[in-house]
């Protein structure tokens, strides 16, 4: 998972960025000298507490959700928004894989995937899916129907978040 990202056209930005990195600095501190650094806003956790990392994945998710320059940002961030004002969700560690949203009782690098998944549609529908993006268990005009519908196939008795790997 990246911790920064951006975009410059100026080779010695980047050698200064990668230089910062290399020599440990913090992610701020390699911010500061290459101004074309972005933080992502993941794992920004000073050690591994699966309750901050799960917490700090979902701010990386909401941030990445607000910053998408697609037709369908509005659609995916409501999914996304409306997942995490969901205790029960929130309390999962979340994450994407073709813009589904799906979620885990492991943080990263092993995932164990749990419970149904959730698609922002183009069309502005929001599916909710058993298996991967196919929106099996319905397609719903707002993304508060489509959670509670993914809440509703929770397993029971999920416990908190757990170091994955």
């Amino acid at each position: 998972m990246p911790l920064v990202d951006g975009v410059t056209d100026e080779l010695p930005e980047v050698a200064r960025a990668a230089r910062a990195w290399h020599d440990g600095a913090a992610l701020d501190d390699i911010r500061q000298v290459a101004s074309f650094v972005h933080l992502t806003g993941r794992f920004e956790v000073p050690e591994p507490d699966p309750a901050r990392l799960t917490e700090s994945e979902w701010q990386g998710k909401r941030r990445e959700a607000d910053e998408l320059e697609y037709a369908w940002r509005e659609t995916y961030q409501a999914v996304v928004e409306a997942a995490h004002a969901e205790p029960a969700l929130r309390a999962l560690y979340p994450f994407t894989s073709h813009w589904a949203l799906r979620f885990s009782t492991t943080t990263r690098p092993r995932l164990t995937v749990v419970g149904p998944s959730l698609t922002a549609g183009s069309d502005g529908t929001y599916g909710v899916g058993s298996g991967f993006v196919t929106p099996n268990l319905g397609l719903f005009a707002t993304p508060h129907e489509a959670v509670a519908v993914a809440v509703r196939h929770l397993p029971s008795g999920l416990g908190p978040v757990a170091l994955g790997g």
